[in-house]
């Protein structure tokens, strides 16, 4: 494909994408591009490259339907092929940051007195964060993850609808995330647009680029 294909196509996709209001029950996304959708989700960018995240995808129908009143009626968690909550630990510390660094020595074969300087240095910006503050930076980091997913998704052909509209606690509760220490942050439902869906051909509405791109 020559650069001006690739670039035509990540356009097309890009205009393709739209939040999915409702999906097709029976049409399930393949394994072999569900498998790719996750290893994307894996491949995400991060901040010191800490993953500081979980993502609990939900295929169960009897949960799915369980989230549904937790999502204020949202029939899209149950109507999807897959459901993703991306969640984040509940404390973020030096051993998640010695778990990263073994993880590193193990893949690129890096002494370990060479990761030491990125070690302290990591494990002092953590330190240096408030409760409050180590958990919306976690949430940011989250947000990469979301666009990765959704821009990946829309490439395979792969309908999404992202959603901030889910009451937290109950998700944690439901899928059993409080004894795993983790909580909630945002859900991505994926699967494929149903054609009664209006909002599939409604032309995208967005800003003018020279009104939201700043060249200096």
């Amino acid at each position: 494909m020559t650069e001006c294909s690739l670039n035509e196509f990540l356009l097309e996709r890009l205009n393709w994408r739209y939040a999915t209001q409702k999906f097709d029950p029976t049409r399930k996304i393949p394994t072999e591009t569900w498998a790719t959708l996750e290893q994307a989700l894996v491949l995400t960018a991060s901040g010191f490259g800490l993953q500081p995240w979980r993502f609990v995808v939900v295929t169960e129908p009897s949960v799915r339907q369980q989230l549904v009143s937790a999502s204020y009626g949202q029939k899209q968690v149950q109507e999807a092929s897959h459901v993703v909550v991306f969640g984040i630990p509940r404390r973020l510390d030096a051993t998640h940051v010695r778990r990263h660094v073994m993880r590193m020595m193990e893949t690129r074969n890096t002494p370990t007195e060479r990761l030491e300087r990125y070690e302290k240095v990591t494990c002092s910006y953590l330190e240096s964060l408030s409760t409050d503050q180590k958990t919306q930076w976690m949430a940011r980091q989250v947000y990469l993850a979301l666009g990765a997913f959704l821009t990946s998704a829309a490439v395979l052909g792969v309908d999404t609808c992202p959603m901030e509209g889910f009451i937290p606690q109950e998700y944690d509760r439901l899928l059993g995330l409080q004894e795993q220490d983790l909580q909630s942050v945002v859900v991505c439902c994926a699967g494929y647009r149903d054609s009664s869906d209006k909002y599939a051909t409604q032309a995208k509405v967005r800003f003018k680029i020279d009104e939201v791109i700043v060249r200096i």
